[in-house]
């Protein structure tokens, strides 16, 4: 029986916890559908994980065993991510203050068009610096690919079922932004949701702060 069968049910378990913990790009798809629209939305997903992907086959195809190798470089990349999750959640907590889009504060730096393609490139900078994706591919992959023979095909096959289950998952944070987009503009759930994301990216970059020691 092929390696992946065995580690499948932990895998799936992996990739549901990854797809459901909210950061930069739940933030972003529900900042783009609300504001531009489904279509937009679906756009960012795409982007999205065209970067998972990438993620998960860097972490695959041994960028994980060098930063293994290198402990130096493995704790930088936790303390940069840790960094940056902090100052977002940071940022998150305050602009709940101010009259502005849910969002706002993950996506001022990206491409601001209201396009879908504006909608595609700032997802795709997005998940380039994501600290989460960079964290599943480098780390958490590398623990369910065989300890001997070949690996390929099992990087392969993962990075497919968590490529299905992540699209799933953000495509319905589309579609539920797009139904409930009214009731999302208001500004009192606008400022709950702008402090819980901001508490939780906040979690997470401390996390990561923890695990860089």
């Amino acid at each position: 029986m092929p390696h992946w069968v065995h580690v499948l049910p932990q895998f799936l378990l992996a990739c549901l916890i990854l797809a459901a913990l909210p950061g930069p790009a739940t933030a972003l798809f529900l900042q783009r559908s609300v504001r531009d629209g489904r279509t937009a939305g679906l756009a960012a997903v795409l982007g999205n994980e065209i970067g998972v992907l990438g993620w998960t086959l860097a972490g695959g195809a041994g960028l994980s065993v060098l930063l293994v190798a290198n402990r130096v470089m493995n704790a930088a990349v936790h303390v940069v991510g840790a960094v940056v999750l902090i100052w977002l959640g940071v940022q998150s907590w305050r602009s709940a203050r101010k009259d502005d889009e849910f969002g706002s504060t993950m996506t001022k730096m990206l491409p601001s068009g209201r396009t879908p393609r504006a909608a595609f490139r700032a997802s795709l900078l997005s998940i380039a610096a994501n600290p989460k994706a960079a964290v599943f591919g480098l780390t958490i992959l590398p623990q369910f690919l065989p300890s001997s023979g070949p690996v390929l095909p099992t990087v392969a096959i993962l990075a497919l079922i968590q490529l299905v289950v992540d699209t799933v998952w953000c495509v319905g944070v589309v579609l539920a932004a797009d139904r409930a987009g009214a009731w999302l503009r208001r500004t009192g759930v606008r400022q709950r949701l702008e402090r819980a994301l901001g508490a939780i990216l906040v979690a997470l970059g401390l996390g990561l702060a923890v695990d860089a020691r």
